[in-house]
């Protein structure tokens, strides 16, 4: 082979190691030059670069703990019982008068006898012989009585004039008179002792009472008839 033809060409393998070692050479070189005069220099590299490289990382702060719910309380002890206060009514101060019972009516042969009944002694009512009061006897006794009426009606609306207003204006009213009655049981005389608030009516019912009426006369004690007086009441529904 000629001179020319062989090929001195390191392998491309032994090339790429040469480099590294020369690098690795420079760094050694270096690395010594710089403990050499600056012993801390690596300390600080490093500790510069550690600082660059670290995160801090803080941690979230922890939830706030939520209050438990406090449990429902107990139900209280039970109320005690109304109990209704006893309620007493105060004594009225006026003072009531009080009648006397009556006599209780009996037969009796004592000299004071009963209130109705027939008796022997003095009686208030009934037949007795005795001196009493009775309607009827045969001692010296009366029976006194007031007139009654027995006969007569006044109720027919065409004998009143029409008040002011119409009958309505009349209906509910009512007049009271006071008639005189004879022996004979006619009332012969008349007065308005209430009044019904309508004067021409209030008239009327006066004539036609002593018209009308007829009544058993009032009697003395002796039981002789004798004049009363007699309340009428006129009540209109007309």
């Amino acid at each position: 082979m000629d001179e020319d033809e062989l090929d001195l060409t390191p392998p491309r393998r032994v090339k790429l190691g040469v480099i590294v070692l020369v690098a690795l050479l420079h760094l050694a070189a270096i690395l010594a030059l710089i403990r050499a005069f600056a012993p801390d220099f690596t300390a600080r590299a490093v500790a510069t670069i550690s600082r660059t490289l670290t995160v801090t990382i803080s941690a979230p702060p922890p939830p706030e703990l939520q209050p438990e719910p406090k449990p429902a309380g107990a139900a209280g002890d039970a109320g005690k019982k109304a109990v209704p206060r006893e309620v007493s009514a105060p004594m009225p101060r006026i003072e009531i008068a009080r009648a006397p019972a009556p006599k209780a009516s009996s037969s009796g042969s004592a000299n004071s006898s009963g209130a109705r009944e027939s008796g022997a002694g003095t009686g208030a009512g009934g037949s007795g012989s005795g001196t009493g009061s009775g309607a009827g006897g045969n001692g010296d006794g009366g029976g006194a009585s007031k007139p009654v009426h027995i006969a007569g009606r006044i109720d027919k609306a065409s004998d009143f004039p029409i008040p002011p207003g119409g009958r309505e204006a009349r209906i509910g009213k009512a007049v009271i008179l006071a008639l005189t009655v004879s022996p004979d049981g006619r009332a012969t005389a008349c007065r308005i002792y209430k009044s019904s608030g309508l004067p021409d009516t209030d008239a009327v019912t006066c004539r036609l009472a002593q018209e009308r009426l007829r009544f058993k006369p009032a009697l003395d004690a002796s039981g002789e008839p004798v004049t009363g007086t007699f309340y009428w009441q006129q009540k209109f529904f007309f």
